[in-house]
């Protein structure tokens, strides 16, 4: 049982490894390379679309723009039964796939796998030597540069832990998934390859961080003053394949490194609500409730992630919707739940990972074309 009395942790940053330091060092050290032809190029990105702005104050404003945020599905399980809400509520420390197994991405993380890899390539090996243990392994995030409500990362999850402005200086970046083996990179103080691409992608598909925009509301919004508090509702932003990636190396605790937590809403009144409520009171944090997505059964997209979605949404609304119940964030926890705890129920849908992935899919439908919950 989480108690209600708030625990703060007063300890001061975490001491990193030395193969988190090196990993950290690795990515500094190609963005300083990359950093003269990166400017170059947001100069002229500005300038060929008549943005006239300072450079150098838009680097800036980067930094004090941006946000750090871990996006997760609260109810999901891990390998020992509990949800990634219990293991919160419990230990106050937010774990990377190395160490809970389970994914909201694609499930990689083991010696020789994909994310195993692509981490090599990213930080020059240095998780990749003898003795790393897989506790050592960066938390990954995104920058949430536009304050999106949902967090920068939504396909990774309906809720998000908000870090503390502290916690950059230990985080390593770039444009696009890591899966993708990204060239732009940098880190919270050499961030100008990361910008130059968000720049020019921004240019190349009028579509920023999620949104439909252009430079002109990018770069004005950057550079325009924010305050650490929300004062006007904003709309989400729905990036579910165009942002920032943060790494963040070093342990996450949750009465230390974490500023916030932003719940999906339609977890309020169930067991994982409950929980995300008692973990804020316990460490001391603020607890926010995003406007959350809704969508009826019958407007689920077949072509944005598949036909198979469609048929997939019908089944989880009519064995676990309640009625009147559009969907959302908790009904597909409901259905991702049972796919573990009940996989018979589901065999003939073939194996349990395709399944599982397949409700991935149809959270990200949700995000791209639902509405606000409740609204």
């Amino acid at each position: 049982m989480v108690g209600a009395g708030p625990l703060t942790d007063a300890t001061p940053p975490p001491t990193l490894t030395p193969a988190q330091r090196d990993a950290v060092r690795h990515v500094r050290a190609v963005a300083l390379r990359e950093r003269p032809t990166a400017l170059a190029a947001i100069g002229r990105t500005l300038a060929s679309t008549g943005v006239r702005h300072d450079v150098a104050q838009l680097v800036a404003a980067v930094g004090r723009a941006g946000r750090l945020t871990l996006n997760f599905h609260p109810d999901r399980l891990l390998a020992d039964g509990r949800t990634v809400a219990e293991a919160l509520a419990t230990e106050g420390v937010y774990r990377s796939q190395f160490e809970t197994g389970i994914s909201n991405g694609g499930l990689s993380a083991y010696p020789g796998g994909s994310r195993d890899r692509w981490e090599r390539r990213l930080f020059g090996g240095a998780y990749q030597r003898p003795g790393v243990r897989p506790a050592e392994r960066p938390k990954y995030g995104g920058l949430n540069l536009l304050d999106h409500p949902d967090g920068a990362c939504p396909r990774f999850g309906s809720c998000h832990l908000r870090l503390r402005p502290e916690v950059l200086t230990r985080t390593t970046f770039c444009f696009g998934d890591s899966h993708l083996d990204p060239r732009d990179v940098g880190t919270a103080d050499v961030i100008e390859p990361v910008l130059a691409a968000l720049l020019a992608a921004t240019v190349d598909t009028g579509v920023s961080l999620g949104r439909p925009g252009d430079l002109v509301a990018l770069t004005g919004e950057l550079l325009r003053a924010r305050k650490e508090s929300v004062v006007a509702p904003r709309a989400a932003g729905r990036a579910l394949d165009d942002y920032i990636e943060a790494q963040v190396h070093g342990e996450i605790r949750m009465a230390r490194d974490v500023a916030e937590l932003v719940v999906d809403p339609s977890f309020q009144g169930t067991d994982s609500g409950s929980l995300l409520a008692a973990t804020a009171r316990r460490y001391g944090l603020p607890l926010r409730w995003h406007a959350g997505f809704a969508l009826p059964v019958s407007q689920v997209d077949a072509e944005f992630r598949g036909p198979a979605i469609p048929p997939l949404a019908a089944r989880v609304h009519a064995e676990f919707a309640r009625p009147g119940e559009p969907l959302h964030a908790a009904l597909i926890g409901r259905a991702a739940a049972s796919v573990v705890t009940d996989p018979g129920r589901w065999a003939d849908r073939g194996c349990a990972a395709d399944t599982l992935q397949q409700l991935k899919q149809l959270w990200h439908v949700l995000v791209r074309f639902g509405t606000p919950y409740g609204g």
